[in-house]
């Protein structure tokens, strides 16, 4: 059974600890979070390390680290915490949920949240440091860069890019074969039929009211 160290004591945190717990073969030991926000000293009946100071009481070659961090600051908040227990020797786990959907060849990279209802089509590609929340479905040929965070029921058609440290919102749709570049948001709904430039952002129109009342629609 592999030691792991969680980093974060937030939400994601205790659902990451839930997932690794009884879902893969990792004991979670310990969290961590930067002294200046470890308020208390256990969490999840657990104890909370500074992370200055983790290295001192969970040796690197012995314990993993996962880093439960969500996409805040577009991701950077999770991406820099990767690179600093990288810095301190600890190699980075990865969940990738038993009921997700994968095929032969599929390798996900490091520090990666995959959860249950995923599927992940032949030839599709995943970079490191991902979250792809529930029930997406990732398209064969696809390729998700490093850093991304995907929310739930996403449709992501066959042959389409996803820029790194991008942002996809709950039931966003990609038409096949279109690339997105860096650091861009899109929103919960939005439908995106064509590339899109680094640090774009794209915005379903929310609550937008028919100009008709419901009595006159005839498809219903």
């Amino acid at each position: 059974m592999s030691k792991l160290i969680l980093f974060g004591t937030g939400q994601i945190a205790e659902l990451a600890s839930f997932y690794f717990e009884h879902d893969t073969d990792h004991d979670v030991v310990a969290f961590t979070v930067d002294g200046q926000f470890a308020k208390e000293p256990n969490f999840q009946g657990k104890p909370v390390i500074a992370f200055e100071e983790i290295e001192k009481s969970y040796d690197p070659d012995k314990y993993a680290m996962f880093v439960a961090v969500s996409y805040s600051g577009l991701n950077r908040v999770r991406t820099e915490k990767v690179e600093a227990a990288k810095a301190k020797g600890y190699r980075l786990a990865t969940y990738v949920s038993s009921r997700a959907t994968i095929f032969a060849g599929f390798e996900p990279k490091e520090n990666c949240f995959i959860l249950e209802d995923n599927t992940i089509q032949p030839f599709a590609q995943i970079g490191r440091n991902v979250t792809l929340w529930s029930g997406n479905h990732i398209g064969h040929h696809s390729v998700i860069e490093d850093n991304c965070f995907i929310a739930s029921h996403v449709v992501i058609s066959g042959g389409v890019r996803i820029g790194d440290s991008s942002f996809i919102g709950v039931n966003a749709t990609f038409r096949d074969h279109v690339s997105i570049g860096r650091k861009c948001v899109i929103g919960a709904g939005a439908l995106v039929l064509g590339n899109l430039d680094d640090e774009s952002v794209v915005a379903a129109r929310a609550d937008e009211k028919a100009s008709i009342p419901s009595s006159r629609l005839r498809s219903i």
